[in-house]
Formats: C-alpha cells, structure tokens, sequence
C-alpha cells in the first residue's frame, strides 16, 4: 500500500530559546501563549517542554512547534520539518489567530470550538446575548436505551423498546431550560468562542 499525506496547512513557530522579548512581551502566536498559560507548554531546568498525549516531549533551540489540525501541539526537529512542510507565509497563520475579548478570554474560531465540544468542553460565544448560555456535545445513545412512555408515543414505539440516538448538540438557554441545537451560519463563521469557566 502506497498513501500520500493530505495537504494540511498547519500552524508553527520556530523555538529560539524564549517565548518572549526582553520587555516580558510575549513574541508567539496566541494559540501557543495560551498553551503556554495552561501549563501545556512549560520550562523546567531551564528547558522547554510540551505536554502531549504520548507524554511529556523536550523542545530544542531551533526545534519547530507544530499545532496539528485537532489543536494537539508536539515539536518537530528542523530536519524533519524541512523535508514534510513548506513555509507559506511566515507572518500569516493557517487559522483564524485566537483574540482577547474586553473580559480577556481568549477567542477561537468554530472549528476549534467544535473539537472542544469533542472533548467534553462547554463553549460559548461572547456574541451571544443570554447570559448563562452554552452549548455541549451530547454523545447520544448509539446502542439504544429502553423509551420512555413520551418517547414511545412520540414515535409509535412501546414503551420500554429500544430506543437509539445518534450524537447531538444541545444548548442551555437563558431561563434554564435546555433544547436542541444547530449552530447557524453566523456562529459557524464567528471568531468569539470559548470555553466556559467553570
């Protein structure tokens, strides 16, 4: 079996040593300032090092810094990079660049947002109105549970059947209350997602 890899841009930046200038201002894109902030990317000894889901993984000066298209970030020894990626632009970035809201979140686009919701995260837009409102990705009932009485009525079923739900998302509105939910264009093309604080 032969397969080419899928052109995929993705984002990067080449470690020099620090993630800031010597005013204390940080040089990176967001993406990597806020990993640095939640404690994914962190120095000890002097040394940086990147929290992955294989471990724990050392960066060396001159090692890139890769956020792969699930938002995974993992470093890349320049040798490897050079013979995988092309540098597109080295002032542009694949996606949307994460903001600071006047709360000082950090905003995403969709496509994060979405993924984050695969992991269980609740996510908001700052552009909604309702105070309170989220969305969660809710993982269904692929094997089936038994129905309940309105359940079964509803779709001319007995109660007690087997009743099976594909994955859905849902959203907690302003009076409390919960309902199903399609996001609309609008908040598929905003950039002011983000996670809820708990």
């Amino acid at each position: 079996m032969i397969a080419i890899k899928k052109r995929i841009a993705i984002e990067c930046f080449k470690y020099d040593g620090d993630l800031k200038n010597t005013n204390g201002e940080f040089y990176v894109d967001r993406w990597a300032v806020e990993a640095f902030q939640s404690g994914v990317i962190y120095f000890k000894d002097g040394e940086m090092y990147i929290k992955t889901l294989e471990g724990d993984h050392h960066v060396s000066v001159g090692d890139y810094v890769i956020r792969g298209v699930n938002n995974e970030l993992y470093p890349c020894k320049p040798d490897i990079f050079e013979k995988t990626y092309d540098i597109f632009d080295e002032n542009a970035q694949a996606t949307p660049s994460c903001q600071e809201d006047h709360d000082g979140e950090f905003i995403h686009d969709f496509s994060w947002a979405l993924w984050q919701m695969k992991q269980g995260k609740k996510i908001h837009r700052s552009g909604w109105n309702g105070k309170g409102m989220f969305a969660v990705l809710q993982k269904g009932y692929p094997d089936g549970i038994p129905c309940n009485k309105q359940t079964a009525e509803a779709w001319g079923l007995k109660e007690g059947d087997l009743f099976r739900c594909e994955p859905y998302m849902q959203l907690k509105m302003v009076n409390g209350s919960h309902s199903m939910w399609v996001p609309s264009v609008n908040d598929c093309l905003s950039n002011d997602w983000a996670i809820v604080k708990e």
